[in-house]
């Protein structure tokens, strides 16, 4: 690759990895406006490329975000399940759109500011772990195609945030110690439920508490203000610890169980795309993280047709929630992942 489109945010990552690129490439820098950029993300951005000397474009992506991102958010919760809004953003976005985008400008490839690491082998691009596993990002990149990964450059992948800062510190990017955001960019103050109220305008109707047995609880205040595990927050006096397993969207149901109820061995995954290696024509033993704030566990994983798997835990795993993503490992590579059914 010999000209570059790296993607700025405005924060410190995609800065040190612009500055790291326009020493080895010609690079532009592209900042996507979404429905939840501020007018301080897209300044820095431009900011540092004006530093260090860049071309700048701003990129109007409104409304791609709201169709795709915004409305897989809340197609998924209305059916049920709990959305990992940041997977479908790098899907169809920043590694969708900004590729298409890298590509009007007469570039090869992008770079992003993500702790990830891509590598070459058996013919085939394959998705790593960070070398700073405490940042590593490969969990939300696994619907990465082969071509994404081939037109992808992770600059930060061996690098620790400590580092990426102390480079922003040595190129005196004024954003090198700005803080990280650690909500949903749309729903920064974390109220998803008045989110989707007062984007729809829809209402969602309160309905009744359950225990699996079918007893009445209490009354939940909209089926899509809860998600699998919660226990804090339903409103209940309950004689003792009751979690959601369960949401019924057919009856406006939330169903209630205790926490031992809440371990599963099984997953059937839909929409799996297969990263580091091809589709296998029988059962594999690996490792699978249910969700991102969590440390994969010893699996075996069953493929099917239609993109589909079956993943069985060695060991229960707790809170198995619809929407969230499985994604599979061997060691630090990214076998590949989907959406849990």
């Amino acid at each position: 690759m010999k000209k570059i489109l790296i993607a700025l945010s405005g924060g410190v990552d995609s800065s040190v990895a612009a500055g790291i690129i326009t020493k080895e490439y010609e690079a532009v820098g592209a900042t996507m406006k979404l429905y939840c950029s501020s007018e301080t993300d897209l300044r820095d951005a431009e900011k540092i490329c004006n530093k260090i000397g860049i071309p700048f474009h701003l990129l109007d992506f409104e409304e791609d975000f709201k169709n795709s991102v915004i409305r897989d958010f809340i197609e998924t919760y209305k059916n049920g399940g709990t959305p990992n809004p940041c997977i479908v953003c790098n899907k169809v976005m920043k590694f969708g759109k900004l590729l298409e985008a890298a590509g009007e400008f007469g570039c090869d490839g992008i770079a992003t500011g993500h702790y990830a690491n891509i590598e070459y082998r058996n013919e085939r691009y394959c998705l790593k772990k960070a070398a700073d596993l405490s940042k590593d990002q490969s969990y939300v990149l696994y619907g990465l195609t082969q071509e994404q990964l081939s037109k992808t450059i992770f600059p930060l992948g061996n690098m620790s945030k400590e580092s990426a800062r102390k480079y922003a510190e040595k190129l005196s990017f004024d954003n090198s110690d700005k803080k990280e955001s650690q909500d949903i960019c749309f729903v920064p103050d974390g109220d998803y439920f008045e989110f989707i109220e007062s984007y729809t305008g829809e209402k969602f109707k309160k309905g009744c508490f359950k225990d699996k047995n079918g007893n009445v609880l209490g009354t939940h205040r909209g089926i899509i203000k809860y998600t699998i595990g919660q226990r804090k927050g339903l409103g209940l006096a309950l004689p003792h610890p009751m979690y959601v397993c369960e949401k019924n969207i057919d009856t406006n149901e939330v169903i209630l169980c205790t926490n031992e109820e809440l371990f599963e061995k099984e997953v059937f995954v839909s929409e799996f795309n297969w990263v580091s290696i091809e589709k296998p024509n029988r059962e594999f033993k690996a490792s699978a993280k249910i969700r991102y704030n969590m440390k994969e566990q010893p699996c075996t994983v069953y493929p099917l047709a239609d993109n589909k798997v079956k993943i069985i835990f060695d060991e229960p795993q707790r809170a198995i929630t619809k929407g969230q993503s499985a994604v599979v490992y061997d060691h630090n590579y990214v076998i590949g992942g989907g959406i849990i059914d």
